[in-house]
């Protein structure tokens, strides 16, 4: 379980360290992205082997119903974190969309998971999200939304979802348990 603490808790510093330290971000230029993108990729390698290693510890069983929620949460999600907020009409004025999006697939992943390891794992990730757009909304307190795009575009983004969520599922059924019923 420490390594999977210790890997949420590189994620969050990787990600916040703009926020909380911005001259520290902001001395290393463009070196900086390199150290952030390290941060990032070694706290998710932590959090997988951490994942992975802890004992299974019942916490709560999910009703087999909250499948079909988690898939329905997760495809929201997806296309929450697609171009479709800049690009389409429906999402156009929402500040945070993708942190949104990110929020709703870590609550997905909560109601499918009754054990301490995900509890952790998805709620240290689901708890980032209001640090992070309090941060944000404190460094750019002053923020319009930009032009409004097309239906059409996010039917486009809607429909790429879609696809992204069958090939994501597939690539999850091989890796660990198969999102999809049946």
């Amino acid at each position: 379980m420490a390594l999977l603490v210790l890997g949420i808790l590189l994620w969050w510093g990787a990600h916040l360290f703009k926020r909380l330290a911005p001259a520290a971000r902001a001395s290393l230029g463009d070196k900086g992205k390199g150290i952030v993108a390290l941060g990032l990729v070694l706290g998710i390698v932590l959090m997988v082997l951490g994942y992975r290693a802890s004992d299974f510890i019942h916490v709560w069983a999910p009703p087999s119903f909250m499948v079909h929620i988690n898939n329905l949460l997760v495809l929201i999600a997806i296309y929450m974190m697609s171009p479709a907020p800049k690009k389409g009409a429906i999402l156009s004025g929402m500040r945070h969309p993708m942190l949104t999006g990110f929020a709703l697939w870590a609550i997905a992943h909560l109601l499918v998971n009754g054990d301490l390891a995900s509890i952790v794992l998805f709620g240290g990730l689901l708890l980032y999200v209001p640090v992070q757009i309090l941060l944000i909304n404190r460094a750019e307190p002053n923020w319009t939304p930009g032009p409004k795009g097309s239906i059409a575009k996010d039917g486009m983004f809607f429909v790429g979802s879609i696809i992204l969520m069958g090939v994501i599922g597939y690539i999850h059924g091989l890796i660990g348990p198969s999102p999809f019923p049946g």
